[in-house]
């Protein structure tokens, strides 16, 4: 019971963090190289972690508390972020991590990684056109946020695939 209490309030707290970690990100490093020859705003890559943070703090915390993170992160990004990038930031993730959610529990009964790749998949599109809208009034960096949260879903399922593995194979 400990450690899943610890498991819950470890995976809430990384993901309430990355939420305002990406608009500082933005405000203090601007645009960064995302590979593939696109560049996106930084805070790209924490956005990439936090739809997968979302659906782990879902698994080990549950769905209200995963709400109530949403609304804890969209505060303090307030408080810490220019309003405006921390506006543009909070619709464009509401909205993509409501999606996520409408996406990630029906398919959720078929697997785990199957689920997070799914809703992930809605997320990163929603975040990323509404929040280059809001913010920049462009979606010039397109291509750039959806490699660069890819690259992020892509990285967090192959370490959760590693791990399962890992132990079955000391089960």
């Amino acid at each position: 019971m400990k450690s899943s209490v610890t498991a819950a309030s470890v995976t809430l707290v990384a993901y309430i963090a990355t939420i305002p970690a990406a608009n500082l990100a933005v405000t203090h490093f601007g645009v960064v190289p995302v590979g593939l020859g696109y560049v996106a705003p930084a805070g790209v890559y924490m956005v990439g972690l936090a739809l997968v943070l979302r659906d782990l703090s879902r698994e080990a915390a549950g769905r209200l508390a995963v709400l109530g993170a949403i609304a804890a992160g969209i505060v303090i990004s307030y408080v810490l972020a220019d309003p405006n990038l921390a506006v543009a930031s909070a619709v464009a993730f509401a909205v993509a991590e409501l999606a996520d959610f409408a996406v990630y529990e029906p398919l959720r009964k078929r697997g785990l990684l199957i689920a997070m790749v799914a809703s992930n998949s809605v997320g990163i599109l929603c975040d990323s056109l509404l929040f280059l809208k809001l913010a920049f009034n462009s979606l010039e960096y397109l291509p750039g946020q959806i490699v660069g949260k890819v690259w992020m879903t892509l990285a967090a399922v192959a370490v959760l695939a590693l791990l399962r593995r890992w132990r079955r194979a000391e089960a």
